[in-house]
């Protein structure tokens, strides 16, 4: 098996194109091209985390966060993300990075979090934008149903729960083959009528290569005519957050005790207390200070998250309980998410999960 098959794999529950614009998920060391001896999973990527690695016969490390996180101009070992890129090179160790792309799917960091929560009915906090384009192409009527079917195929048309989504209109398309043309319809340096049907089709950014593909392939014209545009609709289970309930109230005293129990931190840092029981619970694994409106918006009781900075829990107006458990303590579960994941693709093959402790925060 190669390192691609594992990425694909990867790409197929958490696609690139979902990171966010500041983030640098993917490939960052090795080449897809080589064969996997075997996989680490980790939250962080450090020089002991590459050594355990090499010890263990690994020649893959899937973590959550980028090693190489902004550029690099030299590389000499200055410092520990220099270091750790040394150590990979050296030992032919690939690093597959698979951060806000992981943050950014239901069934991803969040979605694993409420599970360890134990909360129920799971949706997201905030869709992303942009990740929706919509496919035009006008096809001859009897070659409309297999166009469309190739679009299907290719994962064009699904709609949340419904798939094979399309919308379709009948009209008279025109065209006059030029002298070069090899036309499988119409004769060259005539204007030819074709009565078409016109189709439309929604699809997710990334698949757009592939369903481009699959509706030329499949069509009987020489040349195809299709428009792509941009959609401001948010494409269901993308998106930052999660929100869930818990299977009964707690009041919160007895709340902050269960996060520190799952999350197994010695101290929780939260707002005052609002004298209320807490059922609605909103969740940002990492650093989440950037949702706070929404969570207030949404009506939810309590939000954890990490990284809240002093002047940030202000924003809770006194209507809403912020609990934060750390950044490492926060996203921990994603470890065993990504074991999990890859055990169930890769039922044969060795997926370890590292042993070694990355969190750089420690308590007194």
């Amino acid at each position: 098996m190669t390192i691609s098959a594992v990425v694909d794999v990867l790409e197929s529950l958490a696609h690139p194109s979902l990171q966010e614009h500041y983030d640098n998920a993917g490939l960052i060391t090795g080449q897809a091209s080589w064969k996997c001896k075997g996989i680490i999973c980790a939250l962080d990527v450090t020089e002991e985390v590459v050594k355990e690695a090499v010890q263990k016969k690994c020649n893959l490390i899937v973590a959550h966060h980028p090693i190489v996180f902004s550029g690099l101009k030299k590389i000499n070992g200055k410092n520990y993300v220099e270091k750790t890129i040394i150590t990979a090179i050296k030992n032919d160790i690939a690093i597959y990075a698979i951060h806000t792309n992981l943050d950014n799917v239901i069934e991803g960091v969040n979605g694993k979090i409420a599970i360890m929560l134990g909360l129920k009915n799971i949706s997201l906090l905030a869709e992303k934008e942009s990740t929706l384009k919509k496919l035009v192409t006008f096809a001859p009527g009897n070659n409309a149903d297999a166009v469309r079917d190739a679009i299907f195929a290719a994962g064009g048309g699904q709609i949340g729960n419904y798939s094979e989504c399309s919308f379709n209109t009948e009209g008279t398309g025109t065209f006059k083959p030029g002298s070069a043309a090899n036309p499988k319809i119409g004769q060259r340096g005539k204007r030819h009528k074709e009565q078409e049907v016109k189709i439309e089709v929604i699809f997710p950014v990334w698949l757009e290569s592939q369903l481009v593909s699959a509706m030329k392939a499949a069509h009987t014209y020489e040349e195809v005519a299709y428009d792509i545009f941009p959609l401001s609709n948010k494409y269901q289970g993308f998106g930052s957050g999660v929100i869930g309930e818990l299977p009964a109230s707690l009041d919160e005293k007895k709340f902050l005790a269960r996060i520190k129990r799952v999350f197994g931190v010695p101290v929780v840092r939260h707002t005052a207390y609002l004298n209320k029981a807490v059922k609605k619970v909103a969740i940002c694994g990492g650093a989440g200070s950037f949702l706070i409106s929404k969570a207030l918006a949404v009506g939810v009781d309590a939000y954890i998250t990490a990284d809240i900075k002093y002047h940030e829990f202000f924003d809770a107006n006194g209507r809403l309980l912020i609990a934060d458990v750390g950044h490492y303590e926060s996203e921990q579960f994603t470890i065993n998410l990504l074991q999990e994941f890859l055990e169930q693709k890769f039922p044969t093959f060795a997926v370890l999960k590292t042993g070694v402790r990355t969190n750089p925060v420690h308590y007194f």
